[in-house]
């Protein structure tokens, strides 16, 4: 059984409170994803974030293929951390933690993602040959995003 993990950091000069509304906000997920993700959010999630809710898409994350996607949100701590998990979707484990720390001058941004593929060694492959440079450019491209939208630290 092939696990991984994926671990960034990203300090933005804004408030703690700004960081929490802009990430617990649902609706701001396809501002820092890849257009070529084709990101569609296809259910209606109310706009901030809650233990239990669901949040389902359609993501193209290979050669345009369609994928439906089901998050749930299982964990909330106001203004510290929060957790989505996969419930239906392209992985066979997916386990994403966002926490933020208020630091000098702004906020302290880590995700932590844990995840499983399925397919047994071709799950490997696949991970070995894209999935990874997939997963670490999709977290490229938010920094950049986040940068520009707010600045550097």
């Amino acid at each position: 059984m092939s696990f991984y993990s994926l671990k960034t950091e990203l300090k933005l000069p804004i408030t703690l409170n700004d960081a929490w509304d802009f990430f617990s906000s649902p609706k701001n997920l396809s501002k820092i994803t890849p257009d070529e993700m084709g990101f569609i959010i296809t259910n209606h999630p109310s706009s901030k974030m809650f233990e239990g809710q669901i949040i389902t898409y359609k993501v193209s994350p290979l050669l345009g293929i369609k994928i439906n996607w089901m998050t749930e949100i299982t964990t909330v701590k106001n203004h510290e951390y929060f957790i989505d998990e996969q419930r239906f979707g392209p992985y066979s484990l997916w386990h994403h933690r966002h926490h933020f720390y208020e630091i000098e001058g702004g906020v302290k941004m880590t995700d932590e993602v844990n995840y499983k593929l399925p397919f047994g060694v071709f799950g490997q492959i696949a991970h070995t040959l894209f999935v990874k440079k997939k997963l670490e450019s999709i977290f490229e491209y938010r920094e950049k995003v986040l940068l520009e939208m707010f600045g550097h630290l």
